[in-house]
């Protein structure tokens, strides 16, 4: 199954109609909030395009381009998230980059009588949570975002839900 195609333009139905509620998207809002990522440096480690290598073992996975807003890479993300676990080279504040494609979908799985949980552990209740959380090399992500006016948060936002 593929990943979820991001919500990024406007559904074509008349306006108030959408098949389902996550399609019915602020185009506008969605490009500030992805400019807003990108000049935030969220994408320094929240990749947004990678290129898969040439040598899988199917040719249908070779050389092919992903957007998992994802570098796949660890990363000290502070005192605050860490459980004092060693995994190999992993020190117990290091995380890896969580891919973010599909995340505008979290609520919609789990359904109402559900609760999403993001961060590796599921402590941040939403997203705004979750950025908040960022510390270590996440900390000055953390900090513009804390300096953001409610119109640049609803529009980052906004983008986020719309992968």
């Amino acid at each position: 199954m593929a990943v979820p195609a991001q919500r990024s333009i406007a559904s074509g139905f008349p306006k108030g109609v959408a098949p389902t509620e996550e399609l019915n998207v602020n185009p506008a809002q969605v490009r500030a909030g992805a400019t807003l990522f990108q000049g935030m440096r969220c994408a320094a480690c929240h990749t947004a395009e990678i290129k898969t290598g040439p040598g899988h073992l199917f040719a249908e996975l070779r050389n092919q381009t992903i957007r998992p807003y994802s570098d796949l890479l660890l990363h000290d993300m502070g005192a605050g998230l860490a459980d004092n676990l060693v995994e190999g080279q992993a020190k117990g504040n290091m995380w890896r980059t969580a891919p973010l494609w599909g995340l505008g979908y979290s609520e919609k799985v789990i359904g109402a009588a559900g609760t999403v949980g993001y961060l590796h552990d599921g402590r941040a209740r939403n997203l705004t949570e979750a950025i908040l959380w960022h510390d270590g090399e996440g900390a000055a992500s953390r900090q513009r975002f804390e300096k953001l006016s409610k119109v640049e948060r609803d529009a980052l936002l906004a983008f986020l839900k719309s992968l």
